[in-house]
């Protein structure tokens, strides 16, 4: 984009979201924030720019109509905020991040509300730390995966990008701090406005904070007196409100004593509430000499530094990387951290010879004139556009996706003498929940499937859940019952249609896989029980659970006739889904996605194959790949649907909360689908899936914990939901145990993509 050109618009870019802070909330983001909108405006006339403004709440502030805000706390408020932005024909995000203006910890709930749009993101960071906390480090590298471009203020800051965080410096663009474009003029013009004529003018404006090193240039000042009593050191700025709210004016107080008792309190003036822009322009072109003496090594950028650089002020400052880098070249003076002696002896040699400081501010007012708000314009408008023109860059580590095999440790630690808990703080099971047949039913599989564990173990746990679901059934009503508490209670009669398939299925998958034996048999006894009773489910996914079960029993019982009488009707039952017409891009059983999708297509296929119907087959294996279609990330890993939104017609999923249930339903039913279309790449499908668990996902992380044999609860935003729950530790053994099946009959060793076989290491 041309500099100056006669442009009303950014290419490709008519709509943008711009999240931050705003006025009338009174602080540096705010300001930024507003002023970045101004310009954007002003520089692209016909750009809609939607202001989403962040809200503590804690002052009271009454936001114009046409700014969106959210609540700072609030988690809903990011999910509504992310829809409102998707539903409004936005074409890009442009956020500006601090860590402390959003909620959550190191402000992670901005990740709610990016990871529920698909829109490109340019961030502005704010703040960026070589040294992070855990926290921060989290959730930089989830916005850094995020974005499609990057800006940062200093050059320090993106070589910490590339060096520390991996990113990708093809997406990283350096653009200075924004500043009002005002022509120069002599100070001592100015003076007279504000009773200074006469006065060597030292000037330090924003809200008042300890970070900001006052202390130390009025602990400078007795110096600068001695050799220059005409100067006046101008603290300008109301107290951070943050601060009044803790302690209220405690710190101003603080630096009046100070003052007195170094006895300079003549020549320092407290201008103690916060000015509006015009008037603070003309206090910054009144003043001799700008200082920003803070005493923290972390601080990266100062908006006020940028002001001062654009009306020209020489600036004597401590080492933060933007002073460093802008005031090289004689356009200012830098001095050591918390070194007030140092701070005195450059002011004095400043005020002390008018050619030296002018030549400093002359210089300055060059270097500010590439920091005018309209060239930040052009900058970003250049970004936005490319974002949206492109896939965004990407950066990840190597890790290993090696086959994990079974371990039934994590299951075994989740389980007692009464069978499977459901719930885990972390990795400790939680008794406040009791316990689910779902879970038990699941944890049965298991240790029929696993025969990698040792037997005696894998017998002694069959038993525990077998005697779990079989306490479970309940003859007055023929239901399975569900949940129940700690202390052996059930709480409730009958369980959810669901609960009742899926455990029909795991005494199906028992008989199969320990036919002769005598769980086996008890297993056939009671799916003898059920099977007649259960023919009423309706729900269509309790139907394919139960139609999962009965064509396992029919793998070693062909003439069941039970068992083939309900994967027939359920089978014919799930083929005339969706009864009401679907818009031509949603290839699917319902009009919505929900959870455990694949076991729908799974369950045609099973039965397609028992019942030697192509039709079945061929149902299964169009929904199966419009659904892998769905659960694709634009990089072409494996996307679960978001238990939080799931997806409707004409409404995609969104990201998260991805759940490890969805990425076992599909590796078992890619597996499926190799069974009877063995040239179709599903193998290839199953071990994409199978990887989420590694760490092959949205953020680059793995679910499996190997420390503990464990996998967490699901993919959020924020990262992993660390709870070590009872359906998360079973999806990953299970998927584990179908992955290793498939590779020992497949070759018994190492395979790869090309024949159509999962790998065992990347």
């Amino acid at each position: 984009m041309k500099r100056g050109a006669l442009c009303d618009e950014v290419p490709g870019v008519g709509h943008i979201a711009l999240i931050g802070n705003s006025v009338p909330r009174r602080c540096g983001i705010a300001t930024f924030t507003t002023h970045c909108h101004d310009a954007m405006k002003q520089a692209f006339p016909s750009l809609r720019i939607d202001l989403y403004a962040m809200d503590n709440g804690a002052d009271g502030i009454v936001y114009p109509d046409n700014i969106h805000v959210i609540a700072q706390d609030d988690v809903a408020a990011y999910s509504e905020a992310a829809a409102r932005i998707e539903d409004s024909g936005a074409k890009a995000i442009w956020l500006q991040h601090e860590f402390g203006i959003f909620g959550g910890p190191a402000g992670d709930l901005i990740l709610r509300l990016l990871d529920r749009t698909k829109l490109p993101l340019v961030v502005t960071l704010h703040t960026i730390s070589d040294a992070p906390s855990a926290d921060e480090r989290r959730v930089m590298d989830q916005i850094l995966r995020r974005a499609s471009r990057i800006i940062v203020m200093a050059g320090r800051g993106r070589d910490i990008l590339i060096s520390d965080y991996g990113v990708d410096p093809a997406i990283v663009a350096v653009i200075p701090h924004g500043v009002p474009d005002r022509p120069y003029v002599e100070p001592a013009t100015m003076k007279p406005r504000f009773g200074w004529d006469g006065h060597k003018v030292i000037l330090t404006f924003g809200l008042l904070a300890p970070d900001k090193g006052i202390d130390q240039m009025i602990r400078a000042m007795p110096a600068v007196v001695a050799a220059h009593p005409d100067a006046l050191y101008v603290i300008m700025g109301a107290t951070h409100p943050n601060l009044v709210r803790e302690q209220g004016e405690r710190l101003r107080d603080g630096l009046k004593t100070l003052a007195a008792q170094l006895g300079v309190a003549g020549n320092i003036r407290f201008v103690d509430t916060y000015i509006e822009q015009e008037e603070l322009l003309d206090f910054l072109q009144a003043a001799d000499i700008y200082v920003t003496p803070y005493v923290n090594p972390a601080q990266v950028v100062s908006g006020t530094l940028s002001y001062a650089l654009g009306m020209g002020k020489p600036v004597v400052s401590t080492p933060y990387v933007q002073a460093i880098e802008v005031l090289a070249e004689e356009r200012g003076v830098v001095v050591p951290f918390r070194d007030p002696k140092a701070l005195g002896l450059e002011i004095v040699r400043l005020l002390s010879d008018d050619a030296v400081l002018d030549g400093h501010a002359r210089r300055a007012y060059a270097c500010g004139r590439a920091m005018i708000w309209s060239e930040l314009a052009h900058n970003v408008g250049g970004l936005l556009s490319a974002a949206c023109a492109g896939a965004p860059a990407r950066f990840s580590p190597r890790r290993s996706y090696a086959l994990l095999k079974p371990d039934i440790r994590s299951i075994v630690r989740m389980s007692d003498s009464t069978g499977m808990l459901q719930h885990g703080i972390l990795s400790v099971p939680d008794r406040n929940h009791g316990y689910c047949i779902d879970d038990n039913a699941r944890a049965l599989m298991l240790m029929v499937q696993a025969t990698e564990v040792a037997a005696d173990e894998r017998d002694r746990w069959s038993g525990v859940y077998a005697a779990f679901i079989q306490h479970g059934w309940n003859p007055d009503i023929q239901r399975f019952r569900n949940f129940m508490s700690f202390d052996r209670r059930w709480l409730e009669e009958k369980g959810s249609e669901d609960s009742n398939g899926r455990t029909l299925w795991a005494l199906g998958v028992t008989m199969r896989e320990a036919a002769q034996t005598p769980i086996g048999e008890w297993a056939r006894r009671l799916f003898n029980t059920a099977v007649e009773p259960l023919s009423a489910l309706g729900s269509p996914r309790a139907r394919a659970f139960a139609m999962l079960g009965a064509a396992a029993v029919l793998e070693v019982d062909p003439d069941h006739r039970a068992a083939r009488t309900i994967l027939t009707s359920f089978a014919d039952a799930l083929m005339a889904l969706p009864y009401a017409p679907q818009p031509p891009s949603w290839v699917w059983f319902e009009d919505v996605l929900a959870y455990d999708n694949a076991r729908l297509p799974e369950a045609l296929l099973r039965a397609g194959r028992i019942l030697k119907r192509d039709d079945m087959i061929r149902r299964g294996l169009s929904r199966l790949r419009w659904l892998c279609g769905q659960q694709r990330s634009p990089e072409g890993h494996f996307r679960a649907v978001g238990s939080e939104s799931f997806g409707r017609p004409g409404k995609p999923p969104l990201p998260y909360d991805q759940q490890p249930l969805e990425a076992l339903a599909t590796v078992e039913a890619a597996i499926a689908a190799h069974a009877v279309d063995p040239k179709g790449g599903w193998l290839a499908q199953a071990e994409s899936a199978y990887r989420w668990f590694l760490g092959q996902n949205d953020l680059d992380t793995p679910l499996a914990t190997p420390f503990n044999q464990g996998c967490y609860d699901g993919l959020t935003p924020g990262g992993p939901n660390l709870n070590q729950g009872a359906e998360s530790l079973l999806a990953l053994q299970l998927a584990s145990c179908a992955m290793n099946r498939i590779v020992g009959l497949l070759s018994g060793g190492e395979v790869t993509h090309n024949s159509d076989k999962p790998s065992v290491s990347a």
